[in-house]
This record gives C-alpha cells, structure tokens and sequence, in this order.
C-alpha cells in the first residue's frame, strides 16, 4: 500500500492459514456425503481465485465422482468465514446470513446469484463456517492490481466501459426494486432503534471502535468524518430497499460485459438506494485517484458519477438525493476497511507502520476534499491539490 509500490504488481495478502490440500482431504468425506456417490469424490486443482476479496477466504475445487459408474464433474466454490488467527476486518462474520440474503435474491428477482448449493455452520469440518456454491465462468475487474491500470476493461473501449456501467446499474436497480425487503429479509433488520440509515451509522461506529479505536489506532481523520455526517445528516433519506453492500463490479462475474453472477452479500444491510450508488461511484473513483497519484491515465471515462446517477434515474424513476451525503459515508467506510487492512498486513509482516494515523486511511486527500467540500468530480485528483 505504500506510495512507491509498483501498482501494477500483485501484492500478496493473508486472508487465509489454511492449507489447501488438507483443505480438499478434509472435504472430501462432507462433499461425498452430500453427492451420495459410489466412492469418495476426488477433488482436484483446489486454488484461490487471483481476484479474491480481502475480508473472507475462497477456494475454487473441481470435483469427479461416480454414481452408479456413471462418472459426473463439476466445479464449485467454498466461501468461508474469516478463522480467528486470519486478523479478520469485521467484528462478526455471519456467513448464514450472507447465504440466506443471497438465497432470497436469487428467489425474489432475476439478478445472477451464484447457484447455491450447501450451507455448513459446523466450523469442526474446516476450521471455520462456509458454503458451497457452484462455479460460474467469466471474468472480473481484479482490484489487485487495479483494473485502472492493465486488464481486460482497461483494453476495452469506452463504449464498452459504458456498456458495462449501465449493465451493473441495471444490476443494483433490480436489486433495489426487491418489494418489502425487511419482511424477505428479517436477518437484515438488526438491533438498534430508528432508521435504517440511523442504525447503519451506529453500526459503523461500533465497527470502527472494534476494528482500530479501542485496541489503540484511533484514526482523528475517521471520527471528523463521523462528525460531518453527524452535522449534515439527510433530511430525507428516502424509502429504504436492500442494499446489496459492497455494490461494485470487482464483485460481479461478466460475460463478455453483461453480469452472469453477483458476488459477495457480506455487507447487505437495508437502507437508502444512495448507500450503493455512492459506493460503486467512490469505489472507482477510490482507484481512479490511485492512478493519478501514479500519474496514469486510468479510467476517466469509467463509472462516472453523472453517468451512474442519470442511468439509475433513468430506469428507476428514483430521483437520488444528497448524494454528497452518502458519498462522504462510503469513503468513512472504505477508510475502516482499509486502515484494518493495513493493521493486519502489519501484523502479518507485509507492509510497515507510519507515526500519522491518518495515513492508514488510503485515500486520506480524496476524503480531506469531501469533508472541506472541495472535492471535484470532473478533474483528477492532481490537478485539485
């Protein structure tokens, strides 16, 4: 995460101790009890994916067995909570809930969930929770190292991009347009009194006194952000839908540029549309800033905020309110997830410390323009300082 890394080089990261061929010896007897075959399944080839996420562990497996000599293959996915020893970057890692809110979207629209194939909540078969899922074939916008700096979308062409742009919109509107979410999804609702979105923040707070405050890292630059949406909360925040969360394409598989499956349901919670159309819209713009900062080009013509804002009206009817708002709480919480991320690839001996706490928040000059209302959105970031 240092400034003088080379963006373009993968950095390793630990999400996970677990060893994958004891990995696959220990599944072995749980997926041949579950695939009724006639001889234990042979499992093979079990990797990581190259463009998993940071906050969970996931191994792709190919899988061979026989039913009544009839050989059958597949291939799936395992998605498991966060070991205790992994330095996890939530408090709580609620993968029944994750499955339940991925089962009811698959049940209730038409937006690509992975098939979903085994829940298991016993963390004696591996060390931790997880579920089974099958594989689906594509490709995604890899975060590590940023799709702004080489890959397929950075080769595609502009109308791609914007192909892509509007194919995702698409995704989070249908998401959105779920009807009495709160009843669908009960899990979501949570503890905690008043709206949604009061709840959503509360929550937050509690996460960031966890994940940094109360174990020593308070990061000044965080709590001011607390502040501002404290001082400048909505005064509509509008009707409240099922947010998908972590709404970006670096959680969606393509094929070619249309969605084939939505990934990764760690964060849904209920609240705004806003919540998730300002974090697809900070997101890129979080590596957007990174490939100035780098003096590359990136991708300025990718998921720009007029272009997400406009489409999403467009096909929703929803007019999008103080977006300003929600804009500064997606980089508040991008900048927890991050200064964590941080602690724990210190803990893990993959990056150094610095005396300023408010380095560990990476995006540390895009979120000082949000807070002092000097952040343009139609300039790079380098030519704002």
């Amino acid at each position: 995460m240092a400034a003088e890394s080379d963006p373009e080089q993968r950095r390793q990261l630990t999400t996970s101790a677990l060893d994958l061929e004891d990995l696959a010896r220990r599944l072995t007897p749980w997926l041949g009890a579950r695939l009724g075959g006639d001889d234990p399944p042979r499992i093979s080839a079990p990797t990581r994916p190259q463009a998993g996420g940071m906050s969970s562990s996931s191994v792709l497996l190919d899988v061979s067995w026989r039913v009544d000599g009839q050989l059958h293959r597949d291939s799936y996915v395992v998605r498991m909570a966060p070991e205790p020893g992994s330095f996890p970057v939530f408090e709580t890692y609620d993968l029944a809930a994750q499955y339940a809110v991925m089962a009811g979207v698959a049940a209730h629209t038409d937006v690509p969930i992975p098939p979903l194939c085994w829940l298991e909540t016993d963390a004696a078969v591996l060390g931790t929770p997880f579920f089974v899922m099958r594989r689906v074939a594509g490709r995604i916008p890899e975060d590590n190292p940023p799709y702004v700096f080489l890959g397929w979308l950075f080769d595609a062409t502009p109308a791609e991009r914007l192909r892509l742009t509007h194919e995702t919109v698409d995704v989070i509107a249908r998401i959105h347009a779920i009807p009495e979410p709160a009843t669908k999804f009960p899990i979501l609702v949570g503890p905690g009194t008043g709206s949604a979105l009061r709840r959503r923040v509360d929550a937050d707070r509690a996460w960031y006194r966890w994940a940094l405050a109360d174990d020593g890292y308070r990061i000044p630059l965080l709590e001011r952000a607390f502040d501002w949406l404290e001082h400048h909360w909505p005064t509509d925040s509008g009707p409240e839908v099922l947010s998908w969360g972590d709404a970006r394409p670096g959680n969606i598989i393509y094929d070619g540029f249309t969605p084939a499956a939505v990934l990764d349901w760690e964060m849904a919670t209920l609240g705004p549309r806003e919540l998730d159309i300002a974090w697809i819209v900070f997101i890129h713009r979080f590596f957007q800033d990174l490939a100035t900062r780098f003096d590359q080009p990136g991708l300025p013509d990718y998921l720009r905020r007029d272009d997400v804002v406009d489409h999403y009206q467009r096909i929703t009817g929803y007019t999008v309110r103080e977006l300003d708002w929600y804009l500064v709480h997606a980089a508040l919480r991008h900048g927890i997830v991050m200064a964590r991320i941080k602690r724990r690839m210190i803990h893990f001996g993959e990056d150094t410390d610095t005396p300023d706490r408010d380095d560990y928040v990476m995006h540390r000059p895009s979120l000082e323009a949000l807070l002092a209302g000097t952040y343009d959105w139609d300039r790079p970031l380098r030519e704002q300082d």
